[in-house]
C-alpha cells in the first residue's frame, strides 16, 4: 500500500511539473521579458519597457475604448440572457427548444466567422442589408456601419450571451418559488416581485455572468481585429498585437510589459468569478415540498415575445452560416436576387484550394486538430486520474494549475510563448502551435474527464479485483468503458478548438505554420471576401465531421456498441 502511494505521488509531481511548464513557464517569460530590453537582450534588467508603455498618451484613448467596448457588451449579453432565462423558465412562451439552440449552437460557430458573418452583412460599402435598404428606400447612404464601437459590441454581446445563459437559466430555475408566492400574496405584482425578490436572490447568478463576460470580452480578439481595426477603434487586443506584429520597430518588451497588468487583471476576475460561482450555490433554496416553479402568463405577448426569440435564434444561429454560403457562390456583394443566383458559381471555392497557402493551412489545421486533440486528450486523462482519483499530495495544486489557463487572455498568453521558444529550434514551428494549444485549452479535456471519473465508483474496481480481475483487466472491462463518453466530448471539445483558434494563432504562427483562421484573417485583411467565406464553410464543415466522427467511435467503443452498429 505504501509502495502504491508513493508511486502515486510520484506521478502527481511529475503531472505538476508538466503542467507547471504549460501553464506556468510562458506566463514567467512574460514577466522576465516585460523586465527585459528586448528579444535580442534577454535577461538585462529594465523598467524601461513599463515606463514606456504607461507614459504612452495613446494608451489612455485605448483604456477607455476598452472598457467601453467590455462594459457594453457584457451589459448587453447579460441583460439579453436574464430576459431570454426568465421567459424560458418563468412565463408560457411556447416552443420553448428554441432555448436550448440559443445556448448551445452559437458556441459551435467560431468567433472569426461569426465577425466576418457580420461585415458581410453591415458592412458601409457593401454590406447585404446595407445594400438591400438602400436600393429599397433610395437611401445614399449606408444606414448601418458595423465597423464601430457599436457594431463590435453587438457582434460581441451575441457571442457571450449563450454562456451568460448557461449562468442565469439554471439559477433561476432552481430557488423555492413560494418566496415570489408570498410576495404576490402581500400585494406585489410581477414587477415588483422581480425587482425586489428574484433579481435579489439572483444576485450571485448574475455578477458571476458579468464577471466572466468581463474576461472573455477583455480576451477577445476576433471582434476587435475584425470590426475594429477598420473603424480605428483599438482595444488592448488589437494594440498589444500591433505593437508585435506590424512597423519597422516592434516592441515585445512594451508588449510583455502591457500583458503582465491584462493578466493580473484577468487572474483576479477569474477568482472572484468562482467565489461568486460557489456563493451561487450556496443562494440555492431547497424546500421540503415537492413544487414547480410558477408560469407567468403572458397573455397576449406570448407571440410575440416568441416572434422575437425565434428571430433572435435565425440571427445567431442560422444567419452567419447562411451568409458565408450565399458570399462563397456569387461573384461580388449582391443582394439576393434571380440575378444573383443566376451568377453563382464555384470560382471562389477553386480560387481558394488552388491557393498553396491555403491548401497548407488546411493541412496544419487538420493535423493540430487531430493531433492535438489526442495529445492533449492523453494528458488530460493523467490529470483527471490523479485529481479525481488519487489521494496524493499535491492534487490539489494540480487541479490549480490545469485550470489556471482560463484566466489567459490568448493574445497576451501568445507572447508568453513567443518569448519562451524565440530562442528554441521550435519557434514559429507547428511544434510551437501545438504545445501553446494544450496549454490554453487544456481544461477543455480534464473537465468532462474529470466528471466521467466520478462516475467509476470505487466499489466497482473492488468487486472486479475480488472476483480475481487483475488491475489490467479491471481497467479494460471496467474502467475504460465507463471512461468512453467523457473522452469523446473530451477530444470533441478540443479539436473542435484547435481547429478554429486565432488569437494564439496570429502570435506564433509564421510562414510555413499558418493555419485556416489565420489564413481566413488575411482573406478578411485583403477584402477577398469569396474566397473567405468558402474557407470558413470548410472550417464548419470539418468541425461537424470531426464530431459525427468522434461520436460515431464513441458509440461503438461502448459496451454493446460494436454489435449494436
Amino acid at each position: 500500500m505504501a509502495v502504491a502511494r508513493r508511486s502515486t505521488s510520484s506521478a502527481t509531481l511529475v503531472l505538476i511539473v508538466v503542467v507547471g511548464l504549460l501553464t506556468v513557464a510562458p506566463v514567467a517569460m512574460l514577466a522576465f521579458g516585460s523586465f527585459s530590453a528586448g528579444l535580442d537582450r534577454f535577461g538585462e534588467f529594465t523598467l524601461a519597457k513599463y515606463v514606456a508603455a504607461y507614459s504612452d498618451p495613446a494608451l489612455l484613448r485605448v483604456a477607455l475604448d476598452t472598457a467601453v467596448f467590455v462594459l457594453g457588451s457584457t451589459l448587453f449579453s447579460t441583460l439579453l440572457a436574464l430576459v431570454l432565462a426568465y421567459l424560458n423558465t418563468r412565463t408560457d412562451i411556447p416552443f420553448k427548444f428554441l432555448f436550448n439552440v440559443l445556448a448551445i449552437v452559437p458556441m459551435m460557430i467560431p468567433h472569426l466567422l461569426f465577425s466576418v458573418s457580420w461585415a458581410l452583412l453591415l458592412n458601409p460599402s457593401n454590406g447585404l442589408i446595407n445594400v438591400a435598404l438602400m436600393q429599397a428606400f433610395g437611401l445614399e447612404q449606408a444606414p448601418f456601419d458595423v465597423y464601430s464601437m457599436g457594431g463590435m459590441i453587438l457582434v460581441e454581446g451575441l457571442l457571450n450571451m449563450p454562456i451568460a445563459y448557461l449562468i442565469l437559466a439554471p439559477a433561476m430555475a432552481s430557488f423555492d418559488v413560494s418566496l415570489e408566492e408570498s410576495s404576490r400574496v402581500f400585494g406585489a405584482g410581477v414587477w415588483r416581485t422581480l425587482v425586489r425578490v428574484t433579481l435579489p436572490v439572483l444576485r450571485p447568478a448574475i455578477l458571476a455572468a458579468l464577471v466572466l463576460g468581463v474576461v472573455r470580452t477583455l480576451a477577445s480578439y476576433a471582434v476587435p481585429r475584425v470590426l475594429g481595426m477598420p473603424g480605428r477603434v483599438e482595444v488592448l487586443a488589437t494594440w498589444l498585437y500591433e505593437m508585435i506584429a506590424t512597423g519597422f520597430d516592434p516592441d515585445y518588451g512594451q508588449a510583455a510589459a502591457l500583458g503582465m497588468s491584462a493578466l493580473a487583471i484577468s487572474v483576479a476576475l477569474i477568482v472572484v468569478y468562482r467565489r461568486l460561482t460557489a456563493e451561487t450555490e450556496r443562494f440555492v433554496t431547497v424546500s421540503g415540498r415537492g413544487w414547480r416553479a410558477s408560469t407567468v402568463a403572458l397573455g397576449r405577448w406570448r407571440w410575440p415575445l416568441f416572434a422575437a426569440v425565434a428571430l433572435l435564434s435565425f440571427v445567431v444561429v442560422v444567419l452567419p452560416v447562411a451568409v458565408l454560403l450565399y458570399t462563397s457562390f456569387v461573384p461580388y456583394a449582391m443582394v439576393p436576387s434571380a440575378e444573383a443566383f443566376a451568377q453563382m458559381s464555384w470560382r471562389h471555392w477553386i480560387e481558394a484550394f488552388e491557393d498553396p497557402i491555403s491548401r497548407l493551412a488546411l493541412r496544419n489545421s487538420l493535423f493540430l486538430a487531430v493531433v492535438g486533440a489526442t495529445v492533449g486528450v492523453a494528458l488530460s486523462l493523467f490529470i483527471a486520474y490523479a485529481t479525481v482519483k488519487s489521494r496524493s499530495r499535491g492534487a490539489g495544486l494540480l487541479e490549480a494549475l490545469t485550470f489556471l489557463s482560463f484566466s489567459f487572455p490568448g493574445i497576451v498568453i501568445g507572447i508568453g510563448f513567443m518569448w519562451l521558444f524565440v530562442q528554441t529550434p521550435i519557434y514559429a514551428t507547428l511544434t510551437a502551435l501545438l504545445i501553446g494549444y494544450v496549454a490554453t485549452y487544456l481544461p477543455y479535456g480534464v473537465r468532462p474527464l474529470a466528471s466521467a471519473f466520478v462516475q467509476v465508483h470505487p466499489h466497482l474496481e473492488e468487486s472486479s479485483r475480488v472476483a480475481g480481475a487483475g488491475a489490467a483487466t479491471t481497467m479494460r472491462r471496467i474502467v475504460v468503458p465507463l471512461l468512453v463518453p467523457g473522452v469523446v466530448s473530451a477530444w470533441i471539445l478540443m479539436a473542435t478548438m484547435f481547429l478554429r483558434e486565432l488569437t494564439l494563432s496570429v502570435v506564433l504562427s509564421r510562414p510555413g505554420s499558418e493555419v485556416l483562421a489565420t489564413q481566413i484573417l488575411a482573406f478578411a485583411d485583403d477584402g477577398l471576401w469569396g474566397k473567405l467565406s468558402a474557407l470558413g464553410i470548410v472550417m464548419i464543415a470539418i468541425s461537424t465531421g470531426l464530431v459525427v466522427l468522434a461520436a460515431t467511435v464513441g458509440a461503438r467503443l461502448r459496451p454493446g456498441g460494436a454489435a449494436a452498429g
